[in-house]
């Protein structure tokens, strides 16, 4: 009770001093309160992890009563079109698993021939980035650890390096698209990128930062790596792990890959569909889930409110709408031009030190809370760039790589990893020394960090 009291303490001083801080750092009343509630939010996410909801529902009342910012207004900032993009996205998954596809997935891998230590971590660590990019963090490792406790039990081998090695690929995958992570389809609502964008920069740059993580994990576990291959060698390759699980590819499962495969296409189409339409940017890419979830539902209409009130994580939307609409106060308020003027001042103007500001602090940033929270603080700040004349997308694709590549650096940076942790514990007892992964965890994130530092830089885009 005394270390809870103690917590809601220094929540209070937090935020209490930020506000008085911003005050008397040129902030009016307003703009004040915002950052303070922000930033009281902020600090019970990170304090109160399973009362986040609350700490957000709290904050947004406190903006309405102190008329910091209309209901209106709130309301506009809520960013509406992310949530339902998330929520048909979240059904149309809820369909795949249903049908079977993620276990079809895992046969796939335990079908390799030819297997080797090696071998398996490149190829885990590929199919860990792709179904992040297709289907999103959180689905993407339930699944892929599933694959690994499997096989590491068929071999008798230690399976912690190679979930760490999962989870550093979903996290590194999950920038690769808008598709992958909240945060994309966040940037892309408020920056006005495409998903032909996301192909033609995130997706090269994404691959990069994967193959410099394959060489990272590979020298670092490299004595578990020999181990593994020789149980290999003891064991034999494939013969039982294709018995283990068995999954024909039925009607139903071909069709949710048809629907997927849809969704896919249309999304990565939307720009060029919007321009022959005449409509609004991102009009076809946000309504596309919604249109495909739609179709899910009546097809399985007997599982629909399934699909709804199971596969769409309702609680982390809201906490979503709610951290939105509090960015939105310290951007409705003014309070996000006045830090944008400082960090342009500091900068002297200069768009790549502005740029590297950006990604190393959302990064960092990340590592120690939720990546949304970041993205969500700087998204203001960054659109305060455009106005007073720093704007470029060189801004967006730094939060964006910093706000993914950062969850990698600890046990808590990213939901992949605490859902990782927690399904490692549950199935095999296995606890997760917060500096063991710090110590691996900080070089890959750090060397991917900085490899996107200089592709940004070389490209200047």
């Amino acid at each position: 009770m005394k270390g809870f009291i103690a917590k809601l303490f220094m929540i209070f001083v937090l935020a209490a001093s930020s506000g008085l801080l911003g005050a008397r750092g040129g902030l009016d009343r307003h703009q004040a309160v915002a950052l303070a509630i922000f930033i009281a939010s902020i600090s019970g996410t990170l304090f109160f992890w399973e009362f986040r909801l609350s700490f957000a529902f709290l904050g947004t009342c406190v903006l309405i009563l102190t008329n910091t910012i209309s209901l209106e207004r709130l309301i506009a900032h809520a960013s509406l079109d992310v949530i339902l993009f998330l929520a048909g996205m979240m059904i149309v998954v809820g369909l795949l698993k249903y049908a079977g596809f993620f276990a079809w997935i895992v046969e796939l891998i335990l079908r390799m021939r030819r297997l080797t230590a090696r071998r398996f971590v490149v190829v885990i660590s590929f199919v860990s980035a792709a179904l992040s990019a297709t289907t999103g963090e959180v689905v993407s490792i339930i699944f892929m650890v599933a694959a690994v406790l499997e096989i590491s039990e068929y071999f008798e081998i230690d399976p912690l390096p190679y979930i760490l090695i999962s989870v550093f690929a979903t996290n590194i995958g999950s920038a690769a698209s808008v598709l992958g992570n909240p945060v994309g389809i966040l940037i892309a609502s408020k920056s006005g990128l495409t998903s032909e964008d996301f192909l033609l920069r995130a997706l090269p740059l994404s691959v990069l930062c994967l193959g410099v993580m394959l060489g990272v994990v590979v020298l670092w576990y490299r004595r578990a790596l020999d181990v593994f291959d020789k149980k290999i060698k003891e064991l034999g390759a494939n013969e039982i792990l294709i018995r283990l699980i068995s999954v024909p590819i039925a009607r139903e499962l071909k069709l949710g890959l048809w629907l997927m495969g849809a969704t896919m296409l249309l999304i990565t189409l939307s720009h060029r569909l919007e321009v022959l339409l005449g409509l609004e940017n991102n009009a076809v890419l946000m309504t596309v889930p919604l249109a495909m979830a739609a179709f899910v539902m009546i097809w399985k209409r007997e599982r629909a409110r399934d699909f709804v009130e199971k596969d769409v994580e309702w609680w982390s939307l809201l906490f979503f709408m709610m951290l939105f609409a509090q960015a939105g106060a310290l951007q409705e308020t003014g309070a996000t031009d006045v830090f944008a003027k400082g960090l342009l001042a500091w900068a002297r103007g200069s768009n790549l030190a502005l740029m590297g500001v950006v990604l190393w602090i959302s990064s960092i940033g990340s590592s120690v809370m939720d990546n949304v929270v970041i993205v969500v603080a700087f998204i203001p700040i960054i659109k305060s760039f455009h106005a007073l004349g720093g704007a470029m997308e060189i801004f967006w694709w730094a939060l964006l790589f910093g706000g993914c590549l950062g969850g990698n650096i600890t046990l808590v940076g990213s939901t992949a990893n605490i859902v990782a942790v927690g399904v490692l514990e549950k199935e095999r007892g296995i606890r997760m020394n917060f500096f063991k992964w710090l110590g691996i965890g900080s070089v890959v994130g750090v060397a991917t960090t900085a490899i996107a530092w200089g592709a940004l830089w070389l490209a200047r885009y």
